[in-house]
């Protein structure tokens, strides 16, 4: 049986492989291990062992912390995320896009996101 902190590392090493648009396969090789071994890590079926997530983590240029946010360190056993988010594929390109954009229009994009927002609310 899969454990819920196994699935979640597994969760954000695939977003972030997503969001820099990495493949399996580059990063596999950025590690040094074949890619269905990084499938296996990214459903959460093989655990990611300390030293390993210590090479992904530089391969995807992110603290370790990072594949450890979002979970509910109170009960382990029903992580807390916001991982629905990034099951939506639509999201996710949202998101990458988001990122390309200059960080002075990101925050002008943020801006109109509020009002619309708040438009549609009234």
């Amino acid at each position: 049986m899969k454990h819920p902190v196994d699935v979640h590392v597994g969760k954000r090493i695939r977003q972030r492989r997503w969001m820099l648009g990495m493949t399996q396969q580059q990063l596999a090789e950025a590690v040094g291990i074949k890619f269905q071994q990084i499938q296996k890590y990214e459903t959460g079926t093989n655990r990611v062992s300390a030293s390993r997530l210590w090479d992904v983590a530089g391969a995807l240029d992110v603290p370790i912390s990072f594949f450890f946010e979002g979970l509910d360190t109170q009960d382990a056993g029903d992580p807390d995320t916001t991982d629905g988010l990034f099951e939506n594929r639509e999201a996710m390109h949202l998101v990458r896009a988001y990122y390309a954009i200059p960080e002075n229009q990101r925050r002008r994009l943020v801006d109109l996101a509020r009002v619309l927002g708040d438009a549609g609310a009234h």
